[in-house]
């Protein structure tokens, strides 16, 4: 099943390069893991995935402990600061950053072990009441105070598009955090290098490449429906 669907994945991503003149090279593909057994990640990692997006940090944390290391674990859910120290070391970039005490509490828990945190601003795009996320008219401020913390180095932007039934809905929304992302790339923000836009889920990450994506993350269409029993 996972490689049957990886092929379906692929084929989406080209032909979405293809109608956006874009370089398939330019597109990381990111299988959200999260709830499901490890039975079904090495699955993926036999089919030539390396990068997994899990949302919660002791299921990261557990679950990098019996999967290969060459693995790049992605944090793409909600973080509270008191959960940081389970994925400190295993997080190849987080996701999520959405308040300076967040983003200060990741900086403070990197700095203890020696190290640099990679991670994403989340920009609540669509401005929904149910998604966490910076508004995107304080985008470019949160960037340059939170870029001040010196155990983190800010990479790029993500968001979680609304759930539509129509994909091309998403079109402006991906639009939208693609002159973000460039505007504020133009400031040339010491400690930022915005290189990375994280955006696109199963349901439109062909519009989302289309529009800029350099990551999209999809859990549905590669692993199936999610059980969210577990």
């Amino acid at each position: 099943m996972i490689k049957e669907n990886l092929e379906l994945v692929e084929e989406k991503i080209l032909t979405a390069c293809a109608k956006s003149g874009r370089n398939r090279s330019e597109i990381q593909l990111i299988a959200v893991s999260k709830t499901k057994p490890i039975s079904l990640l090495e699955d993926a990692y036999q089919n030539n995935i390396r990068c997994f997006g899990e949302n919660k940090p002791q299921e990261m944390k557990e679950k990098s402990a019996l999967l290969p290391t060459d693995i790049k674990w992605h944090m793409i859910g909600h973080l509270q600061r008191n959960k940081i120290k389970y994925i400190i070391e295993q997080a190849a970039l987080i996701h999520s950053i959405d308040s300076l005490r967040l983003a200060e509490a990741v900086s403070k828990e990197a700095q203890k072990r020696g190290h640099i945190m990679p991670v994403l601003v989340e920009v609540n795009v669509a401005k929904e009441e149910s998604k966490n996320g910076i508004y995107p008219e304080e985008c470019a401020a949160f960037v340059t105070e939170i870029a001040k913390f010196s155990g983190i180095h800010v990479k790029g932007l993500m968001t979680v598009a609304p759930f539509v039934e129509n994909a091309e809905e998403n079109r402006m929304v991906f639009r939208d955090l693609r002159k973000l992302y460039v505007d504020i790339k133009s400031k040339n923000i010491d400690n930022v290098n915005m290189c990375t836009l994280s955006m696109g889920m199963t349901g439109d990450y062909h519009i989302a490449i289309e529009e800029g994506a350099t990551m999209i993350r999809v859990g549905t269409g590669i692993f199936g429906e999610r059980n969210y029993g577990i």
